[in-house]
């Protein structure tokens, strides 16, 4: 039964998902891959960076939290060893579901001639200007400094050859990825990912934008009418104990998902704070759920659930009812269920508020005017 629970929370986790991210060398592929799975680039799994090209063959970079979504920082085009004529074959194009292309200027010939040869395979590709944040820094100092229009030039220049004129270009920074189009980006692809895609990428996505921690939070929310039909389906069966027992491990494996999604874990919020200069100490005192930052164990959530008199009430009413005659099944699945279901969206919202405490903390602290 338990292996039943676990693949069903599971089964979005395990859906691969290959994201290409290519372009010239230099353009900053490999901060765009680390700023996406939300490490920093001195993190010991961050994909090397460099002013020189840094990547020489295909390096995978799975997802700490969800390592079946995997970015692949790919070798700049036009390389002696990828020449562009030769390239998609040479990198093993057929095992990418999209591909995004980083600039840090204006997208050339051999950028336009990628995009056309992967549109003939049918698959997904993305114009992605980067360090855009640092060139607005040098701009400010002109006389009569415009952000919005100095936005506008950098699309514009993007695309000077006359084959790309139609396309979008997502202005974004690596370091700063609540600026500018980066939630525009993900929204797009995620848009554009066949159905059974777009959880794996939703799941994988930064949780400082409050509309990514909103829709994780409806994720989830859809996951808990068939956790609580299987809590139910268990109460059935009239052994003593074995209702409550799976309950509750039904509850810890769900909250422990909702924990990582969210990136409450240990390990993400240290990471959030390696981005973000901000302590872990200090995101840690944000908290407000005795479930974040914490080991997701039956002792916790048996000390949580008892806190909540009402809900203990109910677990106690459905053993109980196993009990009573000709009733007793029935009733005890009904409690069962509604435990279950009451449980769940309880650590659900307020898990999910932390989570948005921590993307206010966040913004708070690095949403300063860059210019």
């Amino acid at each position: 039964m338990e292996a039943r629970m676990a693949e069903n929370l599971d089964r979005t986790s395990k859906i691969p998902l290959n994201i290409a991210v290519t372009g010239g060398s230099g353009n900053g592929k490999s901060s765009f891959v680390n700023a996406f799975r939300g490490i920093d680039d001195n993190d010991d799994h961050a994909a090397p960076t460099g002013v020189r090209e840094t990547t020489i063959e295909v390096k995978e970079y799975p997802h700490p939290n969800y390592p079946n979504v995997i970015f692949s920082d790919l070798p700049g085009i036009g390389t002696t060893k990828f020449p562009a004529s030769k390239y998609l074959k040479l990198v093993g194009f057929k095992k990418f579901d999209l591909f995004i292309i980083i600039s840090v200027d204006r997208f050339t010939e051999n950028d336009a001639k990628l995009a056309k040869e992967i549109k003939k395979m049918g698959k997904k590709f993305y114009f992605v200007r980067s360090r855009v944040d640092i060139d607005l820094q040098s701009e400010q100092r002109k006389k009569d400094f415009s952000e919005q229009k100095t936005l506008a030039k950098m699309r514009e220049d993007c695309v000077k050859s006359e084959c790309l004129k139609l396309i979008h270009v997502f202005l974004v920074s690596n370091h700063h990825i609540h600026l500018y189009d980066f939630s525009l980006l993900q929204d797009t692809i995620e848009r554009d990912l066949p159905d059974h895609m777009k959880d794996a990428l939703l799941l994988a996505s930064p949780s400082i934008f409050p509309d990514i921690i909103e829709k994780k939070k409806k994720f989830f929310q859809r996951q808990i009418w068939g956790l609580t039909a299987l809590s139910g389906v268990v109460a059935a069966v009239p052994l003593p104990g074995l209702s409550i027992g799976v309950d509750l491990a039904l509850v810890v494996g769900a909250v422990t998902h909702y924990v990582v999604g969210f990136g409450l874990d240990i390990p993400s919020l240290r990471r959030t704070a390696d981005r973000t200069g901000i302590s872990y100490d200090e995101l840690k005192a944000v908290l407000q759920s005795q479930l974040a930052a914490q080991e997701i164990t039956k002792e916790l959530v048996t000390k949580v659930i008892l806190q909540l008199s009402s809900r203990a009430a109910l677990l106690v009413a459905e053993e109980v009812s196993t009990f009573i005659p000709i009733v007793g099944i029935p009733l005890s699945m009904a409690f069962s269920a509604a435990t279950t279901y009451k449980l769940l969206k309880l650590f659900l919202d307020v898990l999910a508020e932390d989570a948005q405490r921590i993307s206010d903390r966040v913004l708070k602290a690095i949403l300063t005017p860059v210019c």
